[in-house]
């Protein structure tokens, strides 16, 4: 199974669109890309996070520590 990456997910998000807005599949077919395209929405949203609270990160003292703004 291929490790899936932001990149990756939200290339899988542009065909799903593209599918459903050009109504390329039947109805049955519309929901299971939905759903699969909520699941890499929530995916991308959670990595996004991450890595928000990765670079809000400074390096004060040799430690890293929470970048409480200014």
């Amino acid at each position: 199974m291929e490790k899936k990456t932001y990149e990756g997910a939200m290339a899988r998000l542009d065909e799903i669109i593209n599918l459903l807005e050009n109504n390329k599949v039947s109805l049955d077919d519309s929901i299971a890309l939905y759903q699969e395209g909520v699941e890499l929405a929530s995916y991308c949203d959670a990595k996004l996070k991450s890595i928000e609270n990765q670079v809000t990160k400074i390096y004060e003292d040799q430690q890293l520590k929470d970048y409480e703004g200014e």
